[in-house]
């Protein structure tokens, strides 16, 4: 089981201090030198993302999201826990973006949680 002090002793953590919106999107992610596979986003942020993975994935390594419609985004995994991964994106995503990706994928526009 990861504990908590595990999932954010990573040089790489998610920005926590962005809002993260629960959301159901279909993706695609590739672990470094390995093949891409289907996966659903569970939440979203400026900063990261949770995402179903099956297979154990281990803090620091390198993986990319694709979400439709949009290149690759690079990013690191900072934990992995119950067949979901948790990933901070190694840029943070332009803010416009970001809203764009929740209008297509909310069914009801663009909201931001506040927690």
């Amino acid at each position: 089981m990861v504990t908590n002090e595990d999932r954010y002793s990573s040089a790489a953590q998610e920005d926590r201090c962005a809002p993260r919106t629960r959301i159901t999107i279909p993706a695609q992610l590739r672990i470094s030198g390995g093949r891409p596979f289907q996966t659903v986003v569970h939440d979203l942020s400026l900063g990261g993302f949770s995402a179903a993975a099956i297979n154990r994935l281990h803090p620091g390594q390198r993986c990319w999201l694709t979400l439709p419609g949009l290149e690759a985004l690079q990013s690191q995994v900072v934990w992995w826990d119950n067949s979901i991964v948790g990933c901070a994106f190694d840029d943070l995503l332009s803010p416009i973006v970001h809203d764009n990706i929740l209008a297509s994928h909310s069914g009801g526009g663009v909201f931001r949680t506040t927690a």
